[in-house]
Protein backbone atom coordinates (compact mmCIF):
# COMPACT_ATOMS: atom_id res chain seq x y z
CA UNK A 1 0.00 0.00 0.00
CA UNK A 2 1.60 3.32 -0.84
CA UNK A 3 2.68 5.32 2.23
CA UNK A 4 0.72 8.62 3.18
CA UNK A 5 1.90 11.15 5.77
CA UNK A 6 -1.90 11.66 6.75
CA UNK A 7 -2.42 12.83 10.74
CA UNK A 8 -4.86 9.80 11.71
CA UNK A 9 -6.76 10.38 15.45
CA UNK A 10 -7.55 6.57 17.11
CA UNK A 11 -10.01 6.93 19.94
CA UNK A 12 -10.05 4.33 22.37
CA UNK A 13 -6.26 3.54 21.50
CA UNK A 14 -4.59 1.70 23.96
CA UNK A 15 -6.89 -1.67 23.68
CA UNK A 16 -6.15 -4.30 21.57
CA UNK A 17 -8.07 -3.01 18.83
CA UNK A 18 -6.84 0.02 19.42
CA UNK A 19 -2.98 -1.27 19.38
CA UNK A 20 -3.24 -3.09 16.19
CA UNK A 21 -4.41 0.22 14.61
CA UNK A 22 -2.51 2.34 15.75
CA UNK A 23 0.52 -0.05 14.55
CA UNK A 24 -0.55 -0.85 11.10
CA UNK A 25 -1.18 2.77 10.61
CA UNK A 26 2.28 3.68 11.31
CA UNK A 27 3.84 1.03 9.45
CA UNK A 28 1.59 2.43 6.46
CA UNK A 29 3.35 5.77 6.72
CA UNK A 30 0.77 7.88 8.82
CA UNK A 31 1.22 10.10 11.31
CA UNK A 32 -0.62 8.61 14.54
CA UNK A 33 -2.28 10.31 17.25
CA UNK A 34 -3.67 8.02 19.88
CA UNK A 35 -6.69 9.31 22.41
CA UNK A 36 -6.74 8.21 26.20
CA UNK A 37 -8.70 8.42 28.97
CA UNK A 38 -6.25 6.94 31.69
CA UNK A 39 -3.23 8.61 31.97
CA UNK A 40 -1.28 5.76 34.06
CA UNK A 41 -1.94 3.46 31.27
CA UNK A 42 -1.03 5.70 28.38
CA UNK A 43 2.31 6.60 29.61
CA UNK A 44 2.99 2.54 29.71
CA UNK A 45 1.31 1.90 26.87
CA UNK A 46 3.03 4.35 24.98
CA UNK A 47 6.78 3.56 26.25
CA UNK A 48 6.14 -0.15 24.86
CA UNK A 49 4.65 1.06 21.61
CA UNK A 50 8.25 3.07 21.58
CA UNK A 51 10.38 0.57 22.67
CA UNK A 52 8.89 -1.75 19.62
CA UNK A 53 9.83 1.51 17.34
CA UNK A 54 6.28 3.04 17.12
CA UNK A 55 6.49 6.93 17.24
CA UNK A 56 3.09 7.43 18.06
CA UNK A 57 1.70 10.79 19.73
CA UNK A 58 -0.88 10.56 22.71
CA UNK A 59 -3.52 13.39 23.80
CA UNK A 60 -5.62 12.86 26.70
CA UNK A 61 -9.94 12.92 26.30
CA UNK A 62 -12.71 12.15 27.48
CA UNK A 63 -14.90 10.71 24.87
CA UNK A 64 -18.11 11.05 26.01
CA UNK A 65 -17.91 14.82 26.42
CA UNK A 66 -17.69 17.34 23.48
CA UNK A 67 -15.80 19.84 25.05
CA UNK A 68 -13.37 17.75 25.95
CA UNK A 69 -12.87 16.44 22.53
CA UNK A 70 -12.84 19.74 21.13
CA UNK A 71 -10.03 20.38 23.69
CA UNK A 72 -8.24 17.68 22.92
CA UNK A 73 -8.62 17.72 18.77
CA UNK A 74 -7.06 21.54 19.31
CA UNK A 75 -4.16 19.92 21.01
CA UNK A 76 -3.96 17.66 18.49
CA UNK A 77 -3.70 20.13 15.38
CA UNK A 78 -1.12 22.40 17.26
CA UNK A 79 1.18 19.83 17.60
CA UNK A 80 0.90 17.47 14.30
CA UNK A 81 -1.41 19.58 11.91
CA UNK A 82 -4.76 18.62 10.73
CA UNK A 83 -6.38 15.46 11.48
CA UNK A 84 -6.99 13.48 8.31
CA UNK A 85 -8.45 10.54 9.07
CA UNK A 86 -10.79 9.21 12.26
CA UNK A 87 -11.38 6.32 13.50
CA UNK A 88 -13.61 5.96 16.08
CA UNK A 89 -12.93 2.86 18.26
CA UNK A 90 -13.41 3.71 21.76
CA UNK A 91 -16.14 1.31 23.34
CA UNK A 92 -17.42 -0.06 26.54
CA UNK A 93 -19.93 -2.98 27.14
CA UNK A 94 -22.19 -3.02 30.22
CA UNK A 95 -24.04 -6.07 29.70
CA UNK A 96 -27.48 -7.25 31.59
CA UNK A 97 -30.81 -8.55 30.68
CA UNK A 98 -32.58 -5.14 29.48
CA UNK A 99 -35.48 -6.10 32.35
CA UNK A 100 -32.95 -5.18 35.11
CA UNK A 101 -30.83 -3.04 33.12
CA UNK A 102 -30.16 0.48 34.91
CA UNK A 103 -30.29 3.95 33.09
CA UNK A 104 -26.37 4.25 34.32
CA UNK A 105 -26.01 1.35 32.53
CA UNK A 106 -27.66 2.50 29.38
CA UNK A 107 -26.10 5.83 29.48
CA UNK A 108 -22.94 4.87 29.92
CA UNK A 109 -22.19 2.37 26.96
CA UNK A 110 -24.66 5.01 24.56
CA UNK A 111 -22.77 7.80 25.52
CA UNK A 112 -19.42 6.59 24.99
CA UNK A 113 -20.01 4.14 21.85
CA UNK A 114 -22.64 6.23 20.12
CA UNK A 115 -22.38 9.93 21.60
CA UNK A 116 -18.62 9.71 20.95
CA UNK A 117 -18.75 9.06 17.09
CA UNK A 118 -20.71 12.91 17.58
CA UNK A 119 -18.58 14.36 20.05
CA UNK A 120 -15.31 13.49 17.90
CA UNK A 121 -16.91 13.69 14.24
CA UNK A 122 -18.34 17.35 14.68
CA UNK A 123 -14.90 18.55 15.29
CA UNK A 124 -13.12 17.26 12.45
CA UNK A 125 -15.79 17.09 9.87
CA UNK A 126 -15.85 20.92 7.99
CA UNK A 127 -11.63 20.54 8.37
CA UNK A 128 -11.69 17.93 6.35
CA UNK A 129 -14.48 19.14 3.62
CA UNK A 130 -12.70 22.83 3.88
CA UNK A 131 -9.47 20.55 2.38
CA UNK A 132 -11.46 18.42 0.25
CA UNK A 133 -9.94 14.90 2.14
CA UNK A 134 -10.87 12.86 4.73
CA UNK A 135 -11.95 9.52 6.14
CA UNK A 136 -14.16 8.36 8.95
CA UNK A 137 -13.81 5.06 9.86
CA UNK A 138 -16.50 3.96 12.65
CA UNK A 139 -15.32 0.92 14.49
CA UNK A 140 -18.91 -1.05 15.37
CA UNK A 141 -20.21 -4.49 16.20
CA UNK A 142 -21.35 -7.72 14.69
CA UNK A 143 -23.76 -7.57 17.55
CA UNK A 144 -25.04 -4.12 16.18
CA UNK A 145 -25.79 -6.19 13.18
CA UNK A 146 -27.55 -9.31 14.48
CA UNK A 147 -28.16 -8.33 18.13
CA UNK A 148 -26.78 -10.06 21.51
CA UNK A 149 -28.72 -11.62 24.30
CA UNK A 150 -27.50 -8.92 27.43
CA UNK A 151 -26.70 -6.38 25.05
CA UNK A 152 -29.64 -3.97 24.71
CA UNK A 153 -27.54 -0.99 24.94
CA UNK A 154 -24.35 -2.35 23.21
CA UNK A 155 -26.30 -3.63 20.42
CA UNK A 156 -28.02 -0.26 19.96
CA UNK A 157 -25.18 1.93 20.05
CA UNK A 158 -23.38 -0.12 17.57
CA UNK A 159 -26.22 -0.35 14.82
CA UNK A 160 -26.41 3.44 15.66
CA UNK A 161 -23.04 4.05 14.55
CA UNK A 162 -23.58 2.63 10.96
CA UNK A 163 -27.28 4.69 11.03
CA UNK A 164 -24.57 7.76 11.47
CA UNK A 165 -21.92 6.41 8.56
CA UNK A 166 -24.74 6.08 5.52
CA UNK A 167 -25.72 9.60 6.11
CA UNK A 168 -22.98 11.36 7.10
CA UNK A 169 -21.58 9.06 3.96
CA UNK A 170 -24.21 11.21 1.47
CA UNK A 171 -23.51 14.25 3.12
CA UNK A 172 -20.03 14.86 2.66
CA UNK A 173 -18.99 12.37 -0.62
CA UNK A 174 -18.72 15.32 -3.04
CA UNK A 175 -16.31 17.06 -0.51
CA UNK A 176 -13.69 13.57 -1.53
CA UNK A 177 -14.65 12.34 2.09
CA UNK A 178 -15.77 8.83 2.63
CA UNK A 179 -17.14 7.90 5.85
CA UNK A 180 -17.18 3.73 6.71
CA UNK A 181 -18.21 1.27 9.44
CA UNK A 182 -16.57 -1.68 10.11
CA UNK A 183 -18.05 -4.73 12.20
CA UNK A 184 -15.99 -7.32 13.89
CA UNK A 185 -17.06 -10.31 15.34
CA UNK A 186 -15.13 -11.97 17.94
CA UNK A 187 -11.60 -10.83 17.88
CA UNK A 188 -8.79 -12.41 20.41
CA UNK A 189 -8.20 -9.45 22.05
CA UNK A 190 -7.05 -8.99 25.89
CA UNK A 191 -10.22 -9.21 27.04
CA UNK A 192 -11.46 -12.11 25.08
CA UNK A 193 -8.39 -14.32 25.45
CA UNK A 194 -9.32 -13.65 29.67
CA UNK A 195 -12.99 -15.42 29.23
CA UNK A 196 -12.79 -18.90 30.62
CA UNK A 197 -11.70 -21.47 27.95
CA UNK A 198 -14.85 -23.31 28.09
CA UNK A 199 -16.66 -19.89 26.95
CA UNK A 200 -14.57 -19.47 24.68
CA UNK A 201 -14.26 -22.60 22.97
CA UNK A 202 -18.32 -22.17 22.61
CA UNK A 203 -17.75 -18.85 20.78
CA UNK A 204 -15.26 -20.13 18.35
CA UNK A 205 -18.15 -23.33 17.64
CA UNK A 206 -20.22 -20.43 16.38
CA UNK A 207 -18.02 -19.40 13.82
CA UNK A 208 -17.24 -21.19 10.75
CA UNK A 209 -13.77 -20.20 10.19
CA UNK A 210 -13.01 -22.24 13.25
CA UNK A 211 -11.38 -19.35 15.50
CA UNK A 212 -11.11 -15.86 16.58
CA UNK A 213 -10.36 -12.93 14.64
CA UNK A 214 -6.76 -11.65 15.10
CA UNK A 215 -6.75 -7.49 15.54
CA UNK A 216 -4.23 -7.36 13.09
CA UNK A 217 -7.01 -7.81 10.19
CA UNK A 218 -9.16 -5.82 11.60
CA UNK A 219 -6.35 -3.22 11.48
CA UNK A 220 -5.18 -3.88 8.16
CA UNK A 221 -8.82 -2.90 7.00
CA UNK A 222 -8.95 -0.10 8.69
CA UNK A 223 -5.36 1.33 7.14
CA UNK A 224 -6.93 0.56 3.71
CA UNK A 225 -9.68 2.23 4.45
CA UNK A 226 -8.08 5.22 5.35
CA UNK A 227 -5.91 5.17 2.13
CA UNK A 228 -6.13 6.97 -0.79
CA UNK A 229 -7.21 3.87 -3.01
CA UNK A 230 -10.54 3.80 -0.99
CA UNK A 231 -11.79 6.87 -2.14
CA UNK A 232 -14.90 5.11 -3.51
CA UNK A 233 -15.78 3.19 -0.83
CA UNK A 234 -18.14 5.22 1.75
CA UNK A 235 -21.12 4.56 3.05
CA UNK A 236 -20.33 0.95 3.50
CA UNK A 237 -20.66 -1.25 6.18
CA UNK A 238 -17.59 -4.08 6.29
CA UNK A 239 -18.21 -7.30 8.55
CA UNK A 240 -15.04 -8.98 9.26
CA UNK A 241 -16.38 -11.85 11.94
CA UNK A 242 -15.60 -15.22 10.42
CA UNK A 243 -18.89 -16.03 8.75
CA UNK A 244 -20.64 -15.70 12.00
CA UNK A 245 -23.30 -13.58 10.95
CA UNK A 246 -23.86 -13.14 6.65
CA UNK A 247 -26.93 -11.58 5.16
Amino acid sequence: MKTSNHIVLVTGATGGLGTAMCMELFKDGYRVAANFRNKAKAEAWQKKMNDQGYDVSVFEGDVTSFDSMGKMIQEIEKSLGPIDILVNNAGITRDIRFSKMSPEEWHDVINTNLNSVFNTTRHVINGMIDRKFGRIINISSVNGQRGQFGQANYSAAKAGMHGFTKTLAMEVAKYGVTVNTISPGYIGTDMVMAVEQKYRDAIVAQIPVGRLGGTHEVAHLVSYLASDEASFITGANYSINGGQHVY
